[in-house]
């Protein structure tokens, strides 16, 4: 059935990118057939036109969210109601395209506007629609793939703080992982950043594959909350109708945080914990759980990045991330860092679809690099140091530099292969305190070298 699409023109007031309008009588509709969450067309008096979005109602006031911003807007606009809800473009012609925070083609492409579209931010899947996570998304990176496998339908941040290299980390990982589609979101980048991740994907031969959603930071605040809702739309449509393996990066969700909290002042909302509205956790919940296994179909991954101001993860956003999402990654001084990283699914597949010595090397590599970072600390002490200690110290330097650097680039096995290697070079067999079963399957002889894989170097950002 056919809406009449609903005009107002009784502007009440602008704030920021924020419009009101009253509804009534005078225009000859009712204010129930302005829905929330639905679309609107702003058109200027100097007819200069921009999309807008529901909001807030309150008996016959209207709110709207004006993507392009305010700057310029006369009381005397108009407003046309169009009768549905933010739709993303969604069809096989997306792979390899670039879009904008309201949806609009950025990179000069061939029009999409008469291809099929899907309404965002839907509701998450019915939990009888999911499946249990079983399957490992390899991504290379063995920092994650030994220590915190990557899970298909898990959620993860990636915690960090400015300045580390979390943006060309989530491309290395983008580039890398055995995933069949790669949906990109970037909120409040710099167009050095929006360059990084294009570049780097069209170098290694990924950007077919590839769809990317951007907000740049001197794009309208306002688009920056519709870009995660616009990817995991295309990304559940892939997973669902074409049984895609689908990973959704998102960077960084703290932009999305203060976007939210910024809208939040001007509809004059009352703050909660530093300034954010006291809805962040839902509205954060509400994207996340999006990931899934769907059954009988694709799965949706989500890996994103969240970065904690002044390192505080006491921070409302890394705070209220950590109860939603399955564990996290901390990236700080370049490396991940293994003791404050955690994949909660990862025992999901560890054993089960990877190697049968891999519980055994993640643990007791591990264990070593924390006796490691205790005989440091005695060294940095002067406190004397006994033979052990010195194993430790050479197994430690050997470890930061053959696994923990966000550079190296290697298999899974040649992971746990280097991993006795390493063993190998710095501890006898006795010393381990594993399964002698293992030992006496995986343990390097002396005619047995292992070659030490070299920094992917090509595939930095």
């Amino acid at each position: 059935m056919t809406q009449t699409l609903i005009r107002s023109s009784r502007v009440l007031e602008i704030i920021g990118d924020i419009m009101r309008i009253r509804l009534g009588a005078i225009e000859g509709v009712r204010t129930g057939l302005a829905r929330f969450g639905d679309l609107a067309a702003v058109r200027n008096i100097d007819g200069r036109r921009s999309l807008a979005q529901v909001i807030g109602l309150d008996r016959d006031v209207v709110t709207l969210q004006v993507f392009s911003g305010t700057k310029g807007l006369s009381t005397q606009a108009s407003v046309h109601f169009l009768g549905h809800p933010m739709q993303a473009i969604y069809s096989p012609n997306i792979l390899g395209r670039v879009f904008g925070g309201a949806g609009e083609p950025l990179d000069g492409g061939p029009d999409l506007s008469a291809d099929p579209h899907v309404e965002i931010g839907g509701p998450a899947v019915n939990p009888m629609r999911r499946l249990l996570a079983s399957r490992m998304i390899r991504t290379d990176v063995p920092m994650i793939d030994v220590f915190n496998c990557l899970v298909e339908s898990q959620k993860i941040p990636i915690f960090s703080v400015a300045g580390e290299p979390y943006n060309s980390f989530l491309a290395r990982v983008g580039i890398q992982a055995d995933a069949d589609v790669v949906v990109f979101g970037g909120m409040g980048l710099i167009f050095d950043d929006y360059h990084l991740f294009r570049t780097a994907f069209e170098d290694a031969g990924v950007f077919g594959r590839t769809v990317m959603f951007i907000n740049q930071a001197s794009d309208p605040v306002v688009e920056r909350l519709l870009v995660p809702d616009m990817a995991l739309a295309v990304a559940e449509r892939f997973a669902v109708e074409e049984s895609k393996r689908v990973l959704v990066l998102l960077t960084d969700m703290t932009a999305f945080a203060d976007a939210m909290k910024e809208v939040g002042v001007a509809m004059d909302q009352v703050p909660s914990n530093r300034g954010y509205m006291g809805d962040l956790y839902s509205q954060l919940a509400r994207r996340y759980e999006k990931a899934c296994d769907f059954k009988g179909a694709g799965s949706v991954t989500i890996l994103s990045v969240t970065t904690m101001p002044s390192g505080d993860v006491t921070h409302p956003v890394p705070d209220n991330t950590g109860y939603i999402t399955e564990g996290q990654f901390y990236l700080h001084h370049g490396v991940l860092d293994p003791f404050g990283s955690l994949s909660r699914l990862k025992q999901h597949v560890i054993g089960k679809v990877t190697r049968d010595d891999h519980a055994q090397i993640m643990n007791t590599m591990i264990r070593f690099y924390s006796e490691a970072c205790d005989a440091r600390q005695k060294q940095a002490m002067a406190f004397e140091l006994s033979a052990h200690d010195h194993r430790l110290l050479k197994f430690g330097e050997r470890f930061r530099e053959r696994f923990m650097k966000i550079e190296v680039s290697m298999t899974l096995e040649k992971a746990l292969d280097l991993s006795w290697q390493t063993l190998a070079e710095c501890f006898e067999p006795e010393q381990l305190l594993m399964k002698q079963a293992l030992i006496d399957k995986y343990y390097p002889r002396n005619d047995q070298p292992v070659k030490v894989p070299a920094p992917a170097d090509n595939l930095q950002g």
